[in-house]
């Protein structure tokens, strides 16, 4: 354990050791045993809390309604998507017309040789981003 003094002829403050020595300690047991009783400490803690403060669970579920899941507003393209593809078709809706759409945005870029940064050169990029935009946001919106 220390203790602050103040030094006058430093002027500044720093540590003095003081008489009392701290014994040496190790991680295992002594350490390891402390932290394993604080542990344990809180967690109890945290299960008294959660007994006594039980969260609600919110509205009850009416099992005999019909639910129809739907996704996300991100995925709500691929939703519309599979309404296309039904059946044994529908492979293709969600997984080859997907990765199509993902191997155009990625390779966009890359299909203009043009070293210009302009949008008026480059407007293979431009119409393929647009394209897959436009259709994105109508199947979004037919899917709502």
């Amino acid at each position: 354990m220390g203790a602050l003094s103040y030094d006058k002829t430093a002027g500044n403050f720093r540590r003095a050791v003081t008489a009392m020595r701290c014994e040496d300690k190790k991680f295992y047991p002594d350490y390891l045993f402390e932290i394993l009783i604080v542990t344990i400490i809180t967690i109890e803690i945290v299960f008294a809390l959660a007994l006594l403060f039980p969260p609600d669970i919110g509205r009850r579920i009416n099992f005999n309604a019909t639910y129809q899941p739907r996704p996300e507003w991100y995925f709500l393209w691929l939703y519309e998507l599979v309404k296309y593809f039904p059946g044994k078709w529908m492979f293709i809706g969600t997984t080859i017309l997907p990765l199509i759409v993902f191997l155009l945005i990625t390779l966009a870029p890359f299909l203009e040789k043009t070293q210009d940064t302009s949008l008026r050169k480059r407007w293979r990029a431009v119409v393929i981003a647009s394209i897959l935009l436009v259709s994105a946001v109508i199947l979004t919106i037919r899917a709502i």
